[in-house]
């Protein structure tokens, strides 16, 4: 991603790299068809084969998208690691003798230094600590919630805890009890349901009696998690992506691979195992906007690289995981580690291929087997370094390459060409990858609306000897590169479409391709404009969403050559097209973008031998106003709508309708 704004001459640099676009001529928007277009379309020669890994999704952690978003846990600093021990959590009735004690043990317990200890004077009526949660915690009435703490008695005399969830008012909504009494650390749990529905709750633990005893990773999830997985997921989110039927999952990033230094890099063997055992850092965009400042932001890793691996088979798409090169954020510290001192990194890609694919008895197929997974994720890809550049990051990735094809010839590489589709790096990156037989490429575009309508040609003429492409990040800026004021309209998201269909006429170039960023949470964002949007309770696919669905659901299996006057439609008469066979269900598939003011009719002839069948559909998604947006409160505002559509004979003539994407379905008969 596009990276940091920290400076006023980091946002003028930002606002430059929207690439000196020039608006698009409009005059096409302003034109009424006065003939009909005439659309070949020829079913009986299909080209390219379209990769099954072809529309895929991004994830990284930003935007609250895996701490307060997709990973359910509902406590925010949950084991007292931030770098401020208490944030997220307010002492209740501080006028006790003791109160809260925060013990550091980091030289016996490095993962997980931090614990509590709560000591409560005789006569002292009670002690309470409440957590914020992350901005909030949704609760739903009559939704069972699951409380857990590590907790272990320091005196005979027990402490004794209430469980309490309240709304804002201070009213309970849900409530139980807890006595730990054990002298050792133990993990206890308790259940109860909640009363009423509450976006903003806040958990209230009250510690009662006379005594001391520690706690530790306090949490509490709801019982609705993605397949109902203990600490597991939260589903409606979890939904959203398997409703995509993605073709892969590439995680974690995006930035958080690189981390601000190296420091505080990814490091993929810190996020598996026990939940204890995590060893949090500081999400490396809690301060970097100064727009957005989110200092309680930080990565507990209870979403980790094995979730990551098993939310990818959940929604069947190939994982991707992206791994750190020995390079830190270059728009950050620049860090690099030492070539001479660069194995390690080298060996946690190649530990973490036997981890997704080796055997139950090799040491991290082990890992992966103790974990509940004994057979292999059958993992294909890897990627090396998010998005770097320069010398320094190809002398990297070449030692990579050859110490992770010597050991796993089959496994695909995936590399980059920094953080812009143009300009002195990308090109230098572009040529010495050529040079290095590389596999698969990724390019990223953040940009206005204008330039994805003009480079719906952009691989129409790419080298077809040279390696394939991933277009890893791009999405539509309403404003400019950086702005907090980008929106997901419609504008956005009809140009986005039109590029689209350039990938897709492309499929021998392009190999994945994904919208970047993923998710948002609506109070906690630090990037906008961003693919799902989501609050504590409730969740909504923008419009951006819908291209990707639409174009994913209807991804076929081969490219089919689609001719307006013997050219590719490419923003003629304001229209953008593109035609694929799915041998799987026998249907020719039909996308077609009208990026003008007026309706027009496609009169499509499909030069085809076999004989077609009398009806198909049509799938519109459209808004009259290029502004409009969805929202929490208009979730669909922009939505699909289908409707049957008549073919006759050999000739579909679809009316496509002001700035409107259409897919058109038309059953092969046998």
């Amino acid at each position: 991603m596009i990276k940091s704004i920290l400076t006023a001459s980091i946002i003028i640099l930002c606002i430059s790299q929207v690439y000196s676009q020039q608006p698009i001529n409009n005059s096409s928007a302003n034109h009424s068809a006065q003939s009909p277009n005439l659309i070949s379309v020829y079913a009986d020669k299909p080209g390219s084969s379209v990769q099954p890994t072809m529309w895929g999704i991004f994830f990284e952690d930003i935007n609250f998208a895996a701490d307060g978003g997709i990973y359910a846990e509902l406590v925010k600093n949950r084991s007292f690691e931030f770098y401020k021990p208490l944030m997220g959590w307010k002492i209740l009735k501080p006028d006790t003798t003791t109160g809260i004690l925060i013990i550091n043990q980091s030289k016996t317990n490095p993962a997980n230094p931090r614990y509590a200890r709560i000591t409560l004077a005789e006569g002292e009526p009670s002690f309470g600590l409440s957590n914020a949660g992350f901005r909030g915690m949704g609760i739903k009435k009559g939704m069972a919630y699951h409380f857990s703490i590590l907790a272990r008695q320091m005196e005979s005399s027990p402490l004794k805890m209430r469980i309490e969830l309240v709304n804002p008012k201070g009213e309970v909504i849900g409530t139980t009890n807890l006595a730990p009494e054990e002298k050792e650390w133990k993990k206890y749990t308790v259940s109860f349901v909640a009363t009423a529905t509450e976006p903003k709750a806040k958990l209230n633990l009250w510690f009662e009696g006379k005594g001391s005893f520690d706690i530790d990773i306090i949490s509490l999830f709801p019982d609705d998690t993605w397949k109902n997985r203990p600490g597991g997921l939260r589903a409606d989110l979890v939904q959203l992506l398997a409703d995509l039927r993605p073709g892969f999952l590439r995680f974690p990033g995006g930035c958080i691979v690189e981390g601000r230094d190296l420091e505080n890099r990814y490091q993929w063997k810190k996020t598996i195992g026990n939940i204890e055992d995590r060893h949090l850092i500081v999400n490396r965009w809690n301060t970097e906007f100064a727009h957005r400042l989110t200092p309680d932001y930080f990565q507990s890793f209870g979403m980790g690289f094995f979730e990551y691996f098993q939310l990818a088979e959940d929604i069947g798409a190939e994982p991707l995981p992206i791994l750190n090169c020995g390079m830190a954020c270059q728009f950050n510290t620049a860090e690099v580690v030492p070539m001479d001192q660069l194995d390690p990194y080298i060996q946690d890609a190649l530990d973490l291929i036997e981890f997704a694919n080796g055997s139950a008895n090799s040491k991290w197929g082990k890992v992966r087997t103790q974990l509940g997974h004994p057979a292999p994720f059958n993992m294909k890809f890897i990627g090396v370094g998010n998005e770097q550049w320069g010398t320094q990051y190809i002398e990297r990735y070449t030692v990579f390459v050859k110490a992770i094809k010597e050991k796993y010839p089959n496994i695909k590489i995936v590399t980059g060409t920094g953080p812009s589709p143009s300009g002195k790096d990308f090109d230098y990156a572009a040529k010495e990858l050529k040079k290095l037989n590389a596999q698969i490429v990724d390019e990223h575009y953040y940009a206005n609306p204008e330039w994805f309508f003009q480079n719906a040609t952009r691989y129409d003429n790419y080298d077809r000897k040279s390696f394939k492409i991933f277009a890893g990040e791009y999405a539509a800026q309403s404003k400019f590169t950086c702005s907090p004021d980008n929106q997901n309209n419609w504008k956005c998201a009809l140009s986005e479409a039109a590029f689209m269909t350039g990938l897709e006429r492309n499929a021998d170039v392009i190999y994945m391709c994904s919208y970047a960023p993923l998710f948002a949470h609506v109070d906690a964002w630090q990037w906008t404009p961003d693919l799902i949007w989501f609050d504590n309770l409730k969740s909504f696919g923008t419009a951006n969403y819908f291209v990707q669905k639409l174009f994913s659901n209807n991804k076929g299996t081969e490219v089919l050559p689609m001719f307006l006057e013997n050219k590719p439609i490419t923003g003629q008469n304001g229209l953008y097209a593109s035609a694929v066979f799915d041998k799987n269900t026998d249907e020719i598939i039909l996308k077609l973008v009208n990026s003008t003011e007026k309706a027009q009719t496609a009169n499509v002839v499909l030069e085809s031998t076999k004989k077609l069948g009398s009806k198909g559909k049509i799938i519109v998604l459209k808004s009259d106003d290029l502004n409009n947006v969805n929202s929490l409160e208009q979730p669909i505002l922009i939505g699909p709508v289908e409707q049957e559509l008549i073919i006759k004979g050999k000739t579909v003539n679809p009316i496509l309708e002001p700035y409107s994407f259409s897919i058109v379905r038309i059953k092969v008969l046998k």
